[in-house]
């Protein structure tokens, strides 16, 4: 039984999953409202599942890259559960959760890759290519994205562009017929279940003090909150 939290972009999401399969979850999409939401909604899994939370073997996070705050909220949470119930922390890629989480509600051809974007500011984004199999093919990095970005990959592949920052980068890439955007993605809690459970049966844990998101780049001050 793992507890699956995701609050690394404007999705604060949980869920609770049992043996890889989802049994319950519980999610709103709205800015800066994390802090004030998430441990209602994992109290309220636990009543909807009727168990104690002694009955959870683990608790899993999306780790990053993503928003400085919404990270910084969902990892504390985790652990802060982690330290209470002596449970072991998992880590998930929040990009790679994002490839899985499209890969398990479309269809998608075998050749397709997938570009998981998360909004930064301006034109950047957060992104990494995953083929099919959740394959690394260009990894995680912080993209200032313009009509020449991805071009050795769109010459030869059909990808896949979802996540919420991937509309502002429609009209850059929009013009290339092998780029493909999937307008009504959103993180979901739900999307690390596969990942978490095998990271669970390798025993791929953290060390519940000392691990921190994976932000990506420094966080920088400013009037406008991310």
């Amino acid at each position: 039984m793992i507890l699956q939290i995701e609050t690394a972009t404007t999705s604060c999401s949980v869920a609770l999953a049992d043996k890889g399969q989802v049994l319950a979850y519980k999610e709103i999409n709205a800015r800066n409202i994390h802090a004030e939401v998430i441990t209602i909604y994992i109290e309220d899994l636990i009543r909807q599942c009727e168990i104690t939370y002694s009955a959870i073997d683990a608790v899993a996070v999306s780790c990053g890259p993503g928003s400085y705050t919404g990270l910084r909220i969902g990892v504390s949470t985790a652990k802060g559960l982690c330290f209470a119930l002596d449970k072991p922390l998992i880590a998930v890629d929040t990009l790679a959760a994002m490839a899985n989480g499209l890969i398990a509600t479309n269809e998608v051809e075998d050749s397709t890759l997938l570009c998981p974007m998360i909004d930064a500011r301006r034109m950047e984004v957060y992104t990494a290519v995953y083929d099919i199999n959740n394959n690394i093919i260009k990894p995680t990095a912080a993209e200032i994205i313009d009509e020449n970005s991805f071009g050795d990959l769109l010459a030869v592949n059909k990808m896949l562009f979802f996540g919420d920052g991937a509309g502002k980068c429609q009209a850059a890439l929009g013009h290339n017929a092998n780029a493909l955007f999937v307008t009504d993605f959103s993180n979901s809690a739900t999307h690390l279940t596969n990942i978490a459970h095998e990271k669970f049966d390798r025993a791929e844990f953290e060390d519940v003090a000392y691990f921190e998101p994976y932000y990506l780049k420094d966080f920088i001050a400013g009037k406008k909150a991310d």
